[in-house]
């Protein structure tokens, strides 16, 4: 099937410098004092609330909006970040829409409930605007040492539990800096002016903590060193590997991973100097498909579309992102499956897809196809856990490691959790709470 590519190109700086700053401004307002207080003035502040039921890491969501309620700013950051240490990353990610905010109980008498998201943000960001003393302190030392490997939200999430319990704790992580996908996998108007780090910077001021990054698990130390050498091990690893699209990759230039896109984006000095083409395809349905395709058009895309094998129902990103995307100039197909890449003189000129259908349940092909064209292909259809490091040294099942609810592994020293951990639900508090969870457990086995 031939594609009219006589436009092909990936190229920076697409529009004029001014719109970059514009396209990439928070994309959520942050709530002034008065809109603050006018939102937790509706909340009813409820007794066994079922908002924070909803929350995995069990906030105490009415306590900390009477707070903001009453001005108690630091009050409210203490009821926030004592049950999740990256609340303030947690407000600008989380999907509330299907957590806390679902759970609202205006939600019955209304069609609005209360602004969940919004107020935890608010509180946080006014807090590290201005910290003053520690919120949280370190107990005396335990004289145990522990490793965790992997410095995104379950990691961080464990290694402040721990530090906070008294243990010396070293955070060793494969990039160039902590953050995990709060620094490298997020969307840029998602978490504007360096917000990760300035998080991070916070979590890490308890003290205690020794970050050594650069540090590959299996390249630079190996886990049985690290059981041999510490008292307690938690891996915290993240999904580093990414799923093939099925159908033969040529080695063409356009071709590329979402999420290696995503990070470029974000730690590029200026979002000008990232190259965009102008006909952009995003293979995926997901929170990451969305991130790069609304992304490629901010970033100057003359058109950009997802394309995903089933309905939009059954798509993972929620039906807000979804909204978002289109909102923002990305068109979304459903009901296709990628079938050929198309490709001249080493560049990408296209995608081949063939429609799908639902045939006594099973995903099948109606033998019609079309093609879009398109310079950049985004692969984006979910990542996989990487086990070569651990060896045989932990139990596996369905690519991910095993542990019982508490994070512990077949392996007595050693605690996992986030994506890397079987059932997990790829979300950012999740993987917090996970880490908050074994450093608890970790704490007691070890006897301290």
């Amino acid at each position: 099937m031939q594609i009219d590519s006589s436009t092909p190109g990936v190229h920076p700086a697409r529009l004029p410098r001014a719109h970059y700053e514009q396209n990439f401004c928070d994309s959520h307002a942050a709530l002034n004092l008065a809109q603050a207080r006018i939102e937790a003035d509706r909340c009813y502040y409820c007794f066994e609330a079922p908002c924070q039921t909803a929350c995995p890491t069990g906030i105490d969501i009415p306590g900390f909006i009477r707070r903001i309620a009453d001005d108690n700013i630091r009050g409210s950051a203490h009821a926030i970040l004592s049950a999740n240490p990256l609340g303030g990353m947690c407000a600008r990610v989380c999907p509330t829409e299907v957590l806390c905010e679902q759970a609202c109980v205006r939600n019955a008498g209304e069609d609005k409930p209360v602004e969940i998201g919004l107020l935890q943000r608010y509180a946080t960001d006014r807090f590290f605007e201005t910290p003053g003393a520690p919120l949280f302190t370190r107990a005396a030392p335990t004289g145990r040492k522990v490793a965790v490997v992997g410095a995104g939200p379950a990691g961080l999430a464990c290694a402040h539990g721990l530090a906070r319990l008294g243990h010396a704790v070293v955070l060793l992580d494969a990039n160039p800096k902590p953050g995990g996908l709060n620094e490298y996998g997020l969307a840029t108007y998602k978490a504007t002016n360096g917000f990760a780090q300035k998080e991070v910077d916070w979590l890490l001021s308890i003290g205690g903590i020794e970050v050594r990054n650069n540090t590959r698990l299996g390249v630079d130390v190996q886990l049985d060193a690290l059981t041999r050498d510490y008292d307690a091990v938690f891996l915290g690893l993240g999904l580093a590997g990414v799923n093939a699209i099925g159908i033969a990759e040529p080695q063409a230039a356009g071709l590329r991973n979402a999420v290696e896109f995503i990070a470029e984006l974000r730690q590029a000095r200026t979002y000008s100097e990232v190259p965009v083409g102008r006909h952009v395809v995003v293979v995926g349905g997901g929170m990451t498909a969305v991130d790069a395709a609304v992304q490629s058009k901010k970033l100057g895309a003359q058109t950009v579309t997802m394309v995903y094998r089933r309905g939009a129902a059954e798509m993972p990103a929620s039906g807000y992102e979804q909204d978002w995307a289109q909102k923002n100039g990305v068109h979304v197909r459903h009901w296709a499956t990628p079938k050929a890449l198309l490709a001249e003189s080493g560049r990408i000129t296209g995608i081949e897809f063939g429609y799908t259908r639902v045939d006594g349940g099973r995903l099948v092909e109606t033998g019609e196809r079309f093609a879009l064209e398109a310079d950049v292909v985004l692969k984006a259809i979910g990542q996989t856990f990487v086990a070569q490091p651990l060896g045989s040294a932990l139990e596996l099942r369905q690519g991910r490691i095993v542990t019982d609810d508490e994070g512990r592994t077949s392996s007595a020293k050693v605690w996992a959790g986030g994506d890397c951990r079987l059932g997990g639900r790829d979300l950012t508090v999740e993987a917090v709470e996970h880490g908050k969870v074994a450093a608890r457990s970790i704490h007691q086995a070890l006897g301290a």
